[in-house]
């Protein structure tokens, strides 16, 4: 028996930062991957050969493919999974990895509804229709002998549960995935589809961003009893664990990556 058997995953959302990591990590796996990415040509590419170059390194052999696509659009949402069968066969690992676009604070007695759709839209719409849309397929693929014990993970936030008032389309989009585990687990159950949720914690987007010499003081003064920034590579290593059977019988699960920030201590 072949001891790395043909296995795809699909990765959204891959632009850099998380998408990137779990792409890098499971090529080293041996898993194959289909891309959607909505960054130039140029940048998937380096990705699909940084992805090859890794499971080379690793003495696998896997198929890299990546597409572009407005996933809050239902007919570009078809035609990315049409593309990923065409070029993979099947599809045995969704991750969605939902990145909030940089946005402004917005008080939350400010906010327009406007705001408010387009967080929505970009985040939580676009993630339900194409867990939807690839669930149905897994679906399909189980039911054909195509592939045995899908798996689908979702990267979140601890936005799905902390409040904060000058984000609060960010908050409530993250609350909205959140639900979308359980109810996607609960329904795919009798396929043997498992579904999780990576709710991450405090990501350091490099000493650019405005907010981390702010975070960098509360993490100093223990945040979160691990007193370190989280790492695209901490969420590469539980799609990991995931990826490799090491959670079979758990579905609906929250995994915290987050330095215990959910422990809410005094």
């Amino acid at each position: 028996m072949d001891e790395h058997p043909h296995r795809v995953a699909m990765i959204t959302g891959v632009t850099g930062g998380p998408g990137k990591a779990v792409a890098i990590m499971l090529a080293e796996l041996g898993w194959s991957l289909f891309i959607h990415t909505e960054c130039s040509p140029q940048e998937a590419e380096a990705i699909i050969d940084e992805a090859l170059e890794a499971a080379e390194d690793n003495g696998m052999d896997i198929q890299v493919a990546a597409a572009r696509a407005d996933l809050g659009d239902p007919e570009h949402r078809e035609q990315l999974l049409d593309r990923a069968l065409d070029a993979m066969g099947q599809i045995d690992m969704l991750v969605n990895a939902p990145w909030d676009a940089a946005a402004a604070p917005v008080d939350l007695l400010e906010l327009t509804q406007d705001d408010y759709t387009e967080q929505m839209d970009d985040t939580a719409t676009a993630c339900i229709f194409t867990t939807q849309l690839i669930a149905n397929e897994m679906v399909r693929q189980v039911q054909a002998g195509m592939i045995e014990n899908p798996r689908i993970v979702t990267i979140n936030s601890v936005h799905a549960y902390t409040s904060s008032t000058d984000y609060a389309p960010q908050c409530l989009a993250r609350a909205t995935l959140s639900m979308m585990t359980r109810l996607f687990a609960d329904r795919l159950g009798d396929y043997g589809i498992n579904v999780y949720e990576l709710r991450v914690g405090l990501l350091s987007a490099g000493s650019e961003d405005p907010a981390h010499g702010r975070y960098d003081s509360l993490i100093e003064q223990g945040i979160t009893p691990l007193r370190r920034w989280g790492r695209s590579q901490d969420i590469a290593r539980a799609v990991a664990a995931i990826a490799e059977d090491m959670l079979t019988f758990s579905t609906g699960e929250v995994i915290n990556i987050d330095g215990g920030f959910h422990l809410r201590r005094l």
